[in-house]
């Protein structure tokens, strides 16, 4: 069946043809909601969102790109808006000192939560990656997701972003650059 042919089963809300699209498009969609969030579960709950949303708006689709293309635009949308909310949201813990007690943190391990160092260390190399890639300006960020984590070519990403072939090889020239720059300053910190 012809992509054209697809859609308009899609419009005709045809359930064969909507599970048949999720279970195209889940691994994709997956993939690009956690290229942002870094949480399986919160990636779980925006791809579902994201398959929502495709199917109350599929008659609005007009054809003017791929599918897959509409549906990458609306899994980074999603991401990149709940990427907002949360931080709009976001609380601060605080610990007050009661009385004249001194307050101490304890970090108790034992053999049944004992993780091997190599896997710490690598779970802190990660973290200082993600939130390197999340203080990316977003279209720099977006760029830098869809080509390096779902492996889009740049000229994929040039319509998925509706920009230029040179405005994206600029974003991601741009995006190298700063993650560089904050990386290396990030590691030199640890080490000082």
């Amino acid at each position: 069946m012809n992509e054209a042919d697809f859609i308009q089963r899609l419009k005709e809300h045809k359930q064969e043809a909507f599970g048949q699209l999720v279970k195209q498009y889940q691994k994709m969609v997956l993939n690009i909601c956690l290229g942002y969030v870094h949480n399986r579960d919160d990636a779980w709950d925006l791809a579902q969102d994201v398959f929502l949303e495709v199917h109350s708006k599929i008659d609005g689709f007009r054809s003017e790109s791929k599918l897959s293309t509409w549906i990458y635009k609306i899994a980074v949308h999603k991401s990149l808006n709940y990427i907002r909310d949360n931080k709009k949201t976001k609380t601060t813990l605080r610990f007050d000192q009661k009385g004249d007690n001194e307050v101490s943190v304890l970090n108790i391990r034992t053999s049944e939560n004992l993780q091997s160092d190599f896997k710490i260390e690598n779970d802190e190399r990660k973290k200082r990656l993600d939130s390197a890639i999340d203080s990316l300006p977003e279209n720099q960020r977006t760029a830098f997701v869809l080509n390096k984590f779902d492996d889009n070519s740049y000229k994929e990403v040039a319509d998925i972003m509706g920009l230029s072939l040179s405005s994206v090889e600029s974003l991601l020239f741009r995006a190298k650059q700063n993650l560089q720059k904050k990386l290396l300053e990030c590691y030199k910190n640890l080490n000082s």
